[in-house]
């Protein structure tokens, strides 16, 4: 396959309906617009796959260190004292509280925990370290309460997560019990691997990604921006990490759970055959996404001590 004019697509009917619906809101060349219409486009697309709040969880809206917002999620049901820490996607430079919310809503009901989530600041207004220091000061302040956390994100999210339980190590702060990083991206090389083959996968090629890092514009030796530049990864929290087949960011996901494995960390790579990025979205209309967020919602579990009863 020649992946520079070939766009590698799944057969699953599902996702292939999900890819043609976001893209009706978010078009494919969508970073050649203003961050503004981005931004528009975006919320419109969340907004088309929102969906009902599960019975019983309530929400409240509060500010971190006067500033920082963040979502707590408290679902009817609440197995274990841990607590997840979410952070949502957006190539750092579109999401919100919003974007998010009712994947952190059933992600906390499924799993049986409180969920808090954060609106870190975006890019280009606010470039390298500001979103990364906005996650680092939430987790801080969650696990100063000390109870036990494990910190999730998807996509830039991922990356997020990951750089932030890197510094904790650093730090040497106790209490984040786990990581949970969906289709992450941490800083592989953009020449290589999945990069080149699935350059032209459905709803996020390599070149948006290098847009992504441009605008971010953190160093390219910084190992808390790019994980997979760490040198030592061992002593991390047990990892539940999760790929995209069709995907750039594929091969990021896969290495880093390899390099995770090799460095002694209890990790488990789960890689969805059929999905494309931000196949979150399509839980409820693709049969591949209904069943990865069933696994999700169970490893999260697992990390968090709920001993959730099999559904």
């Amino acid at each position: 396959m020649d992946s520079k004019t070939t766009k590698p697509m799944p057969t699953e009917a599902g996702i292939r309906a999900f890819h043609e619906r976001c893209e009706a809101f978010y078009p494919a060349d969508a970073v050649n617009a203003s961050v503004e219409q981005q931004r528009q486009w975006y919320d419109a697309l969340c907004a088309e796959f929102d969906a009902p709040s599960p019975e019983g969880l309530t929400r409240r809206d509060e500010r971190v260190a006067g500033r920082i917002p963040v979502r707590y999620y408290r679902p009817a049901e609440v197995a274990s004292g841990t607590r997840v820490f979410y952070i949502h996607g957006g190539g750092f430079v579109v999401g919100s509280l919003e974007s998010h919310d009712a994947i952190c809503a059933e992600l906390a009901h499924g799993a049986q925990v409180e969920l808090v989530s954060v609106d870190y600041r975006l890019a280009p207004e606010h470039l390298w370290p500001a979103a990364f220091e906005d996650c680092c000061d939430v987790l801080e302040a969650l696990l100063a309460d000390g109870r036990p956390l494990v910190v999730a994100g998807d996509s830039a999210g991922g990356n997020l997560s990951a750089g932030i339980v890197l510094k904790a190590k650093a730090e040497g702060l106790a209490g984040i019990v786990g990581q949970v990083l969906i289709y992450p991206g941490l800083g592989g090389d953009l020449t290589r691997g999945s990069y080149i083959e699935m350059a032209q996968a459905p709803l996020l090629s390599t070149a948006d990604v290098d847009y992504y890092r441009e605008v971010l514009k953190a160093p390219a030796d910084e190992p808390f921006a790019h994980p997979l530049r760490a040198a030592d990864l061992s002593g991390l929290p047990p990892a539940y990490v999760s790929g995209a087949y069709f995907d750039p960011l594929r091969d990021d996901a896969r290495a880093y759970a390899a390099r995770l494995a090799q460095a002694g960390v209890d990790v488990t790579y789960r890689e969805e055959p059929q999905m494309v990025h931000s196949w979150l979205r399509a839980r409820r209309m693709s049969p591949g996404a209904r069943e990865g967020f069933v696994r999700l919602v169970q490893a999260v579990a697992r990390l968090a001590g709920t001993g959730l009863r099999r559904r």
